[in-house]
């Protein structure tokens, strides 16, 4: 049976993720959305989700990992290399130390 916190934070997450999507879209811009951030949530997802590849729980499971990756990865996509999102993206407004957080929770 279907737990159902789980449920809704998955719901919530992937309703988090479209209106993203839906705002870079309609406005056609990146300006305060971070970059960084989005790789290091792509770094997450793909680490935590790595038991995707050897264990099958379920279907719905399967699906939310491959949304999940997939989704971020697009996003990340959209901002590095697609006109007009990459020519507004401002790195120089993009300060998050990903690269250090990173890095410190490996060495923990």
């Amino acid at each position: 049976m279907m737990n159902m916190f789980r449920l809704a934070g998955d719901m919530s997450h992937v309703v988090s993720i479209l209106i993203l999507v839906l705002r870079l879209r309609v406005s056609k811009s990146a300006v305060g959305i971070s970059l960084k951030t989005q790789e290091l949530f792509l770094l997450v997802f793909i680490t935590r989700y790595l038991d995707l590849f050897t264990t099958f729980y379920s279907l719905y499971n399967s699906v939310m990992k491959i949304a999940y990756i997939s989704s971020t990865a697009m996003i990340i996509y959209m901002i590095r290399f697609k006109e007009p999102f990459r020519s507004k993206y401002d790195k120089t407004q993009d300060s998050f130390l990903h690269w250090k957080f990173a890095v410190a929770s490996c060495a923990a």
